[in-house]
């Protein structure tokens, strides 16, 4: 039986020859899809359905059964009208190939416009080899191709009122980049199909890590074959250096040469490698627990998005509070005290979110907060979208301080942090007894995705209260790790 090499495991291919030899071969080693990724893909698919309503009159092929789709695409094309996922195989002296198109356009007589639909809004050069296979296969099969477009989401939408689909969407012409991948197509295609055929899956080379848009099980296992504090590991490395370091065989930070430049934080990292040692700067550190002022208030707040806006006054792919927990500490060495909001229903949270947030804030005090981009940019948000918040909004940004800073300045550092300074890669060193491992939701993604499935799709009532305080408590677990981590650099200015 001669190997099926579909649409979607060629751009496998372009981006990771090893990653295609494991998905034929041995599809076993490849774990199954999270529950953002498939939230993703869920997301995905609603776009796609969105964007045949661009296109009056077409028709709807049936994708769950292969042959159907195929025989029901060669009969519908003789209508000449808007196909939606025609599907079209193709016979190659190594094997088959076959692609589902998003939207079929008929022009003129005889003539076709290929209509790729993304998520995304803009076009990338993995979306440029996606368009140029299918055009290789259409034509493969008989059909004259015209022009190919890219339907992509507008980012610069913002919903007011019923979306429609010609605001929300921009279809871009590809033809100039996808004409210049054409013609390495059949090659690659035969490339795949002798890769498929190999007895041993083929190493990961130096472009399937620089190539890779997504990751996947065979580039995670380059990166998890390497020793700890390895070249990968420097704070704002380019992949493209830290792979010529590799390929010199210089693999361990420790091991970098004196004559290869390296930024103020990776003279850090490579000297606590060396050591053994935290990195500490006892006075910078000082000046920020300084500009703390009682009374004190953790904050964090958690997010959803979706492609296709639900609310008015939001744009594709917008992060709408939902969640937030606070920690208020009035004086030094005083019990926290916890506040939390979880907004519920399928209405618009952030109206409420911000009244609750206005309402346990206060007049004074430092706000303490983990990465403050985030909490600042959706504050800005929510309060442009709701100007009688503003004036309370202002003030409260001025207060906010970001527990980041002296672990992203390298303040302090540990070679454990694998040069990263977010909350889980900093809470392990200074806490053993904080942790997020024995949460049934333990990340931000898990968090969102559980949200949205439970407050805006059909779940039953005993799983959606589940859900709720499996949030309340990932949430909270967020504030009181700024809490323990504001308490252990106090220690060790003593």
């Amino acid at each position: 039986m001669k190997p099926l090499l579909t649409k979607s495991k060629y751009l496998s291919g372009v981006q990771c020859p090893a990653y295609l030899w494991l998905q034929i071969n041995a599809p076993d080693k490849i774990p199954p899809f999270s529950d953002p990724a498939k939230h993703r893909m869920e997301e995905g698919t609603r776009v796609g359905e969105f964007a045949t309503k661009l296109y009056a009159k077409g028709i709807h092929i049936p994708t769950k059964d292969f042959k159907e789709n195929l025989t029901k695409t060669k009969d519908l094309l003789k209508k000449r009208k808007p196909l939606f996922e025609p599907g079209f195989k193709y016979t190659t002296p190594n094997g088959d190939i076959f692609a589902r198109v998003d939207i079929l356009l008929p022009v003129g007589k005889d003539k076709w416009d290929i209509i790729e639909v993304k998520s995304r809004t803009s076009v990338k050069d993995l979306n440029l080899h996606d368009v140029a296979f299918q055009k290789y296969l259409l034509e493969k099969c008989g059909l004259k191709i015209r022009k190919y477009f890219l339907c992509h989401v507008n980012s610069e939408f913002v919903k007011n009122g019923e979306i429609k689909p010609k605001d929300f969407f921009i279809v871009e012409d590809v033809c100039e980049g996808v004409d210049e991948l054409y013609g390495g197509v059949e090659g690659n295609i035969k490339g795949f199909f002798e890769i498929i055929a190999l007895k041993k899956c083929p190493k990961v080379t130096k472009e399937d890590i620089l190539n890779s848009e997504y990751s996947n099980v065979a580039v995670d296992e380059f990166y998890d074959s390497l020793p700890e504090e390895n070249v990968f590991e420097l704070c704002g490395i380019r992949k493209q250096k830290a792979l010529e370091l590799y390929e010199k065989g210089i693999i361990k930070i420790k091991d970098i040469p004196p004559n290869v430049k390296l930024t103020s934080k990776q003279v850090i990292q490579k000297k606590c490698s060396l050591n053994g040692k935290n990195h500490e700067e006892c006075d910078e550190i000082r000046n920020f627990l300084n500009k703390l002022e009682h009374p004190l208030y953790y904050l964090d707040f958690e997010t959803f998005s979706t492609v296709i806006p639900l609310f008015d006054k939001t744009k594709p792919y917008q992060a709408v509070p939902f969640q937030f927990s606070l920690h208020i500490v009035k004086k030094k060495d005083d019990k926290p005290k916890h506040i939390s909001f979880l907004a519920d229903g399928r209405t618009d949270p952030r109206n409420t979110f911000l009244q609750a947030l206005k309402d346990n804030l206060g007049g004074k005090g430092s706000i303490v907060v983990y990465n403050e981009g985030f909490e600042k940019g959706r504050i800005k948000e929510c309060i442009e979208s709701f100007p009688e918040f503003e004036k309370w909004g202002q003030k409260i940004l001025e207060r906010i301080m970001d527990l980041l800073h002296p672990f992203k300045k390298f303040h302090f550092y540990h070679p454990k942090q694998k040069g990263g300074a977010g909350l889980k890669k900093v809470l392990p060193i200074f806490s053993k007894d904080v942790k997020y491992d024995d949460l049934v939701i333990s990340n931000g993604l898990d968090a969102s995705v559980s949200y949205y499935k439970s407050h805006f799709e059909d779940v039953p009532a005993g799983e959606k209260a589940k859900i709720r305080e499996a949030l309340e408590k990932y949430c909270e677990l967020d504030t009181y790790a700024e809490i323990v981590l504001v308490e252990e650099l106090e220690k060790l200015l003593i």
